[in-house]
Order: C-alpha cells, then sequence, then structure tokens
C-alpha cells in the first residue's frame, strides 16, 4: 500500500515548518536513510531522511512551503510491490498556514488533464540535478558560483562547503527553470518619509521575537553589575595554550568564562533553578547555554556538564557546535534545555549591557569587552583589564541577595583561576 510521508516533528517544541528543498523528485527510489529534503524549523534547516523504502509516486507540498503543520502529508512513496507510475509533483510553493487555496494559472485552471508541473530543481550541465548543502548554496549563490560546475566532495557527491568556498566566481548561467524577477525595493515612504525594503521573517526571527516579548512580558528580570579583573585569567590562559599547542587546543576567553560560570552555579546552587508555576526546578548539573550569532537568527548551543568538563573538552565541544549552529547543522539535543546561558559581546567592543532571559531559564550572563581601566590594586592606582559582567535574573525564582553571590563567585573565579583548573 501507498505510504504517506508526513512533516515530521523535528524538536518537541516544533509544531510547523518550512519545506525548505526537496531532494527527490517524483519518480525517485529511496532507501531508509536517504535525505529527502531540507526543512527549516524554528531553530535550525534540518535534513529529513526516508524510513522506508520504495518510489516517490507524488509531492504534494512544494519546496518553499511555509507554515507546514507536523503531520501534514508531505509526499507519497509507493512501496516495492505496487505501481509507482509517478502521479503528481508538488503544487506552486504556498504559505501552508493560509486559509486560501494556491490560485492555479489561468491558462490551466479549465483544462481538466494538465498536470502541475514539478518544482523546478537545480540541473547540471548533463541534465542530473546538483545535490549541495544549504550553506554551499547561500555561498554560491553571493560569490556567483555555477554549482553545476562544482563537483561535490560530501556523501554521494553533495557540494558541501569546502567545494565552493575557494571555487572562482563565473558569469555563465545554467539552462534552468528561474523563478520570475523579485519585485523591486518599496520606495513609498514610511517612518517620516524614509525609502525601505520589506524583508520576510523566517521562522527563527520570528521564534526570536516571540520567545523574547514574552520573556521580557512575563518575566520579571533583575540586573547586577560587576567589575572583573581578567590579568590573572589571561596570564593562566597563555600559559595552557602554550602547554595545550601540541594538542592542537587553543583556549579562548569565553571558554574560560563558561567554566567559571558553571563552577559559580555550583558554589551557589540557588541561582541554578528555573520557574515552573507553583514549583521551582533545582538542578544539580550545570548546562551552560551560550549565544551564539548564526546567519539564521541567534541560536544556544549547550555545553552539558560544564562544570565537571576541563577547559580542553570545553573548547574543544563549543568550537564543534559553534561551526554546526553557523552551517544551520545543529542537532535538537545541542541546543533546547540549558540551566543557565551565557552572552558575550566583548568581542564587538560592547563595554556593558544587559541580557534578556531564556525562560525557562532562570538567569544569563551578559559579558562585555575587557579594557584596560584605572583600578585600585592593594591600595594604589593602578592600570588593570577589567571587563564588566551583568547577570539578569528571573525574580520570581531568584532573590537579589542569592544573585549577588552568584556574580560574586564568578567575580573570584575569574580573578583566582586556578580553580577552573582543577
Amino acid at each position: 500500500m501507498a505510504i504517506a510521508i508526513k512533516m515530521p516533528a523535528l524538536s518537541p517544541t516544533m509544531e510547523e515548518g518550512t519545506l525548505a528543498r526537496w531532494l527527490v523528485k517524483v519518480g525517485d527510489s529511496v532507501s531508509s536513510g536517504d535525505v529527502m529534503a531540507e526543512i527549516e524549523t524554528d531553530k535550525a534547516t534540518m535534513e529529513f531522511e526516508a524510513v522506508d523504502e520504495g518510489t516517490i509516486v507524488s509531492i504534494d507540498i512544494a519546496e518553499g512551503t511555509e507554515g507546514v503543520k507536523v503531520g501534514t502529508v508531505i509526499a507519497t512513496l509507493a512501496g516495492e510491490d505496487e505501481d509507482a507510475a509517478p502521479s503528481k509533483a508538488a503544487p506552486a510553493p504556498a504559505t501552508a498556514s493560509s486559509s486560501k487555496p494556491a490560485q492555479a494559472e489561468p491558462a490551466e485552471a479549465s483544462a481538466p488533464s494538465a498536470k502541475p508541473a514539478a518544482t523546478p530543481q537545480p540541473k547540471a550541465a548533463g541534465g542530473d540535478r546538483v545535490i549541495a548543502s544549504p550553506l554551499a548554496k547561500r555561498i554560491a549563490e553571493q560569490k556567483s558560483i555555477d554549482l553545476a560546475a562544482i563537483k561535490g566532495t560530501g556523501p554521494g557527491g553533495r557540494i558541501v562547503k569546502a567545494d565552493v568556498a575557494g571555487a572562482p566566481a563565473t558569469t555563465t548561467a545554467r539552462a534552468e527553470p528561474v523563478e520570475a524577477p523579485a519585485a523591486a525595493p518599496s520606495i513609498a515612504p514610511a517612518d517620516g518619509g524614509a525609502p525601505y525594503e520589506e524583508q520576510k521573517l523566517n521562522n527563527v526571527r520570528k521564534v526570536i521575537a516571540r520567545r523574547l516579548t514574552e520573556a521580557k512580558q512575563t518575566v520579571p528580570h533583575i540586573y547586577l553589575t560587576v567589575d572583573v579583573r581578567l590579568d590573572a585569567l589571561l596570564k593562566l590562559r597563555s600559559q595552557l595554550n602554550a602547554s595545550l599547542e601540541p594538542d592542537g587546543v587553543k583556549l579562548s576567553v569565553n571558554d574560560l568564562l563558561i567554566k567559571a560560570l558553571a563552577r559559580a552555579l555550583a558554589r551557589v546552587p540557588k541561582c541554578n533553578v528555573s520557574f515552573q508555576g507553583d514549583v521551582l526546578h533545582q538542578y544539580t548539573r550545570q548546562d551552560i547555554s551560550v549565544a551564539v550569532a548564526a546567519p539564521s537568527g541567534l541560536i544556544t548551543p549547550i555545553i552539558t556538564d560544564a562544570g565537571r568538563k576541563g577547559l580542553a573538552q570545553i573548547s574543544t565541544e563549543m568550537k564543534e557546535l559553534a561551526g554546526k549552529a553557523r552551517d544551520g547543522k545543529l542537532q535538537p539535543h545541542e541546543y533546547q534545555g540549558g540551566t543557565a546561558s551565557l552572552s558575550n559581546l566583548g568581542m564587538f567592543g560592547t563595554k556593558q549591557f544587559d541580557a534578556v532571559i531564556n525562560p525557562p531559564q532562570g538567569m544569563i550572563l551578559a559579558v562585555g569587552a575587557g579594557e584596560q581601566r584605572p583600578f585600585v590594586v592593594d591600595g594604589a592606582l593602578a592600570i588593570a583589564t577589567v571587563m564588566s559582567v551583568t547577570g539578569s535574573f528571573d525574580h520570581r525564582a531568584i532573590d537579589g541577595a542569592d544573585g549577588a553571590q552568584l556574580m560574586q563567585a564568578f567575580q573570584q573565579l575569574c580573578e583566582n583561576p586556578m580553580g577552573l583548573v582543577v
């Protein structure tokens, strides 16, 4: 019997997603584990793999369709013993959550035997479909690279980032169906007459907007700031990097701050909590969510059990997670959860800021830039490297005194950093 392929729930919180791209077409045979489509969730673009074997007989949701509800039939698969004659391809892209059906072209509306055309796929010169990762496609588009001229080194000949990173730009367009040109930027007056161009929000940006609005409206924030001397920490980092160089490990300041926050939470467990209505969840493990700027928006991969991990392990995991975040390849377990967050904008020269809590977490640490400032050292004025750090706390779960103790513990660990290596 025919097998209905449904929109999957790629994370526990996913209710709908965007069917970003089909990697198969009607008539293709698929096996369990084959990548069939790329689906954009509220956090990342993820690959959707086939579970059953068979032949694609229909594609019911076009690539580019937004708001596809979990459980919606997106394609149909014929088993090995069935008639696998193709029945239909995807309709024109439309927003699945819209209450109005997509309109057919006038010339085809009254033709009962007309069949909708399959969604155009990038074609190589010989007619074969080009398969490339979303990041590789974005790079190719930005650099005007013809993907048909690139030989993929990924699984199954898939074109990946490394294949296009050093490829020369080309001005020769591929002979393939193209979408209608985008509308010219609007020049209608807005906001006092300033011209603007309307940009559609992706799923990640929509979720960020919704969650941060809810956080500021429903979570009573309390902010506590301390100045931290970094000289001892920077010296220790230099010494550790010299000893770790043969192992290919290079610690960043942020790696040490992740460990310092985890150890501070272990010393002040009243801040390692989340508000859950009538109860608090008191965590016995320190899972630190670290804010990373990705092309689609902010995402927070997690260093699990950071308090018990060594600095080299934290550094290695953080580099891997940050790379996957920028490529949109994080798996749900790598960004969902966390008991507290850290956001560092110091690399941009920001001196101090107040971060918004990521519910249901009870706190987030906002780290500013380390800079040389006049500072009193042993009763005398001196020059020290100092950074301002602000903790945002959910006042429903964490009292000001407990938050102050956490900030003090964090400060002490950074200024006496040997506690981070034991």
